[in-house]
């Protein structure tokens, strides 16, 4: 088996919840489907604030395994 891993750094949005960039992390998982991967494991950490104009940021580290 192959694996590859790789880090996301989410943002969260300064109002309301949710995060501001998930599409970041949707085109990630996407561009490693399409190198035949998939995903395999997900963690995420909490990195705190960044500022008074930023919002949390959270670290999620994935891990995809391949599949041939």
């Amino acid at each position: 088996m192959h694996y590859v891993v790789l880090q996301v750094v989410l943002k969260e949005k300064l109002i309301g919840t949710g995060s501001g960039n998930l599409t970041s992390l949707e085109s990630t998982i996407n561009q490693q489907a399409a190198k035949g991967y998939r995903l395999h494991t997900i963690s995420t950490t909490s990195s705190g604030s960044k500022g008074l104009i930023g919002g949390d940021r959270i670290q999620a580290t994935l891990v995809f395994e391949s599949l041939t």
